[in-house]
């Protein structure tokens, strides 16, 4: 068994101000997120811009928080919430839900999409090869919470987590989907895109990913209290909402080979706005002639 270490949730208190890890590991998401858009976005020969990608990013925070606040809400604890609906504010607790977050995201991409005259999935093959950085982040504020915990273990690195009632060892599940959602999805994506892939593949890979790992992970960590097991005594809420998260990735990447081949080793999306670029630039050229 291994020592649950002492790391208090709250980094720095400032009279009533409480600057909590958690809020951190979100920051921490967002910035390495802009980082390395905007370092991709250099290498995108305009398709992508500066200016862009923090509108993108600006989007994309409205969307998590809002989405994984009330995805919370609705999907795992919808009767709290409505005897004490003041405790809907207190995000540093505790109490997101990452497929609200996503539904939210994939909100913020659509607004994105039409105001920049982007694809839908243009959007997304971009960005989600960052996201997992911030889902890894959040993992860790999960575990510093001491919140998510798993079942009760005899493995070599469980943990007595101090917020357990029964103060029995258990797997650290908030490190595993850490590992799995943070590390080894970031490293996957990030290769896998390091290509031209046809439109629609990236965001396909990363909800089948995503959607299997969590799948898993779920078998070892507890579910939410207030709602158990929901069927057969083993599928959970998480389980639940990630099997579409799988059934559309299938279907995504399936759709991605058959009908949005790459022409010229480029997306026609991406090839249609080199175009405008290089006739706005033609343009420009015959004024100042």
């Amino acid at each position: 068994m291994i020592q649950f270490p002492d790391i208090n949730p709250v980094i720095l208190k400032i009279g009533p101000l409480k600057i909590h890890w958690y809020g951190v590991m979100y920051l921490v998401g967002f910035i390495s997120a802009w980082i390395l858009a905007i370092w991709r976005s250099k290498k995108s020969k305009g398709i992508w811009t500066s200016e862009q990608i923090s509108d993108l990013i600006f989007y994309s925070i409205i969307g998590v928080l809002l989405g994984g606040r009330l995805g919370y809400i609705v999907f795992y604890n919808l009767s709290f919430y409505m005897m004490h609906p003041i405790d809907m504010f207190k995000v540093w607790d505790g109490g997101m839900s990452f497929h609200g977050g996503l539904i939210g995201v994939m909100i913020a991409f659509y607004f994105f999409a039409r105001k920049t005259g982007k694809g839908f999935f243009q959007v997304g093959d971009f960005i989600v090869p960052m996201i997992p950085i911030g889902l890894g982040a959040g993992r860790i504020g999960n575990f510093i919470n001491g919140e998510l915990w798993g079942k009760v273990s005899n493995l070599p690195w469980a943990m007595v987590f101090p917020k357990d009632p029964t103060q029995l060892p258990r797997q650290p599940s908030e490190l595993y989907e850490f590992l799995l959602e943070g590390v080894v999805l970031f490293i996957v994506l990030w290769i896998y895109s390091m290509k031209a892939r046809p439109r629609m593949a990236i965001s396909g890979l990363f909800l089948l990913l995503y959607g299997c790992f969590r799948f898993l992970v779920e078998f070892v960590r507890l579910p939410d209290p207030q709602l158990g097991y929901l069927a057969w005594g083993w599928l959970t809420m998480g389980q639940l909402l990630s099997i579409p998260m799988i059934i559309f990735g299938i279907i995504f990447i399936i759709r991605a080979y058959t009908k949005h081949k790459l022409v010229n080793g480029m997306n026609v999306d991406d090839l249609n706005i080199l175009k405008n670029l290089e006739e706005k630039k033609n343009k420009k050229k015959k004024k100042t002639a």
